[in-house]
């Protein structure tokens, strides 16, 4: 027979069984209230990519020793910054493409940064600052810094004018969709290089209108 005080404890404990199934059970619906709240408000729409503008490339030809205009049409972004070095990565895929009439294997990627800065006066002297930290506002004329990966330099081709035509096609295209950019430098892995691969001199500050297209072709 069982005892009376046994009987009680047996009462309880099943009544804080049935207590404690019922708060699980409420806690349930209500993380499960939330989770479908949380879908309700989730945005159902992609996020917004930059407008597709079309870039004006300058391409080398190494058969012809030229720079051609090609059109393309690309997803720009506003920031006049990350807006160039998207179009100069371009450049750098069409010089990466097995058919490439200027092949330089790197691609996009060759391109680490560019910066936008103040154009000096070239009789002034140019003092190209190792990697600026960000791209400051810039109105009139602006000197292009364009920072190479050492990747890049270390592969592309040595040569005279296999060099000449990536640092001017470089130049042109910059000059071709930002127009006040009058002046380029370069920069490889954020420091100063006496050259490219061994010909091409990137201590000078080169003028934007040194690179002239030959013709204009569209893809």
């Amino acid at each position: 027979m069982i005892a009376r005080h046994q009987t009680i404890l047996f009462g309880v404990l099943l009544a804080a069984s049935v207590a404690m199934g019922i708060v699980l059970w409420q806690l349930r619906e209500r993380a499960h209230q939330r989770l479908l709240q949380g879908q309700d408000s989730a945005p159902t729409q992609a996020p917004e990519v930059a407008p597709a503008e079309q870039a004006t490339l300058l391409v080398a030809n190494d058969a012809e020793n030229s720079l051609l205009s090609q059109v393309q049409t690309l997803p720009l972004p506003k920031d006049p910054g990350a807006r160039a070095r998207l179009i100069l990565g371009k450049l750098m895929d069409l010089y990466a493409a097995p058919d490439a009439a200027h092949p330089v294997p790197g691609g996009a990627t060759s391109i680490a940064q560019v910066f936008l800065l103040p154009a000096p006066s070239l009789s002034a002297g140019i003092n190209t600052p190792s990697s600026p930290a960000k791209t400051p506002e810039v109105s009139g004329p602006q000197l292009a810094v364009v920072n190479l990966t050492g990747a890049f330099a270390a592969s592309h081709p040595s040569g005279l004018e296999a060099e000449t035509l990536t640092v001017l096609s470089i130049c042109g295209t910059l000059h071709a969709n930002l127009p006040r950019v009058t002046q380029v430098r370069f920069l490889v892995d954020g420091q100063p290089r006496s050259t490219l691969a061994g010909h091409a001199d990137l201590t000078r500050t080169y003028l934007a209108t040194d690179a002239v297209p030959t013709e204009g072709a569209n893809p």
